[in-house]
């Protein structure tokens, strides 16, 4: 009886809803953040990015903590040493025309965010 009420309230919860492609912030990423580079693996990540060796032509300049609890804010990222750990997974491509947005590194902390 235990089991059928299980199956039963399992059939008729609703599922749970995945974002459409698109439709996050890059500017709302920040603490752990796992790169992906392997391309078997792009289908289980949140979004593609490209990193951009220029500034000006970036969507969010990141900066890199050290400490987790730093990163608190966007654009600053403590890159998480493996995806299990990761608030988020990114998968790096070197295609711009393929990228959702674009990051570009700094080394000073308060230049970190958002292109406005």
């Amino acid at each position: 009886m235990l089991s059928f009420l299980l199956t039963a309230l399992l059939a008729f919860s609703p599922a749970p809803k995945m974002a459409p492609a698109g439709s996050y912030e890059p500017c709302k990423i920040y603490g752990s953040v796992y790169l992906e580079t392997d391309p078997s693996r792009r289908s289980f990540c949140f979004g593609r990015v490209y990193i951009e060796p220029e500034q000006a032509f970036a969507d969010v300049s990141v900066f890199k903590e050290s400490n987790k609890l730093f990163a608190d804010k966007a654009g600053l990222w403590y890159e998480a040493p493996n995806r299990d750990f990761a608030d988020y997974v990114l998968f790096v491509t070197k295609d711009r025309g393929q990228a959702d947005f674009a990051i570009h590194y700094t080394k000073i902390r308060s230049f970190a965010g958002c292109r406005q």
